[in-house]
């Protein structure tokens, strides 16, 4: 006997299969000292086992909060503060020009 599915069931699966994988991608990869709450082995077991339930727990108790707020409160790289001077570029940096320069005159 065949079994109706919708599209809707299909795709709500489909959006819960990703986060799961997502999340559990996101334990594994994040470091153990940024885990919060519990040991990154009690989280990947409560992904894996609790599937959707686990994921969203993740998401709201065990990732990992400051290297996120640093960046969108205007830090440098992720979780690295930003220091007082921009960033500059390649074509903005003085000895980078100087060597270019050095460089191109020897190749003719």
């Amino acid at each position: 006997m065949a079994y109706r599915v919708g599209m809707p069931s299909v795709i709500i699966g489909l959006a819960l299969l990703a986060l799961w994988l997502y999340c559990l991608f996101d334990v594994i990869t994040t470091p153990e000292e940024d885990v919060r709450n519990l040991p990154k082995f009690m989280w990947v077991l409560i992904v894996v086992f609790l599937a959707d339930v686990g994921a969203l727990t993740w998401l709201l108790v065990g990732r990992p909060r400051a290297r996120y707020a640093m960046y969108a409160a205007g830090g440098g790289q992720w979780g690295q503060p930003r220091s007082g001077e921009a960033p500059r570029g390649p074509d903005d940096d003085p000895e980078f020009l100087r060597n270019l320069e050095r460089r191109l005159r020897d190749e003719d």
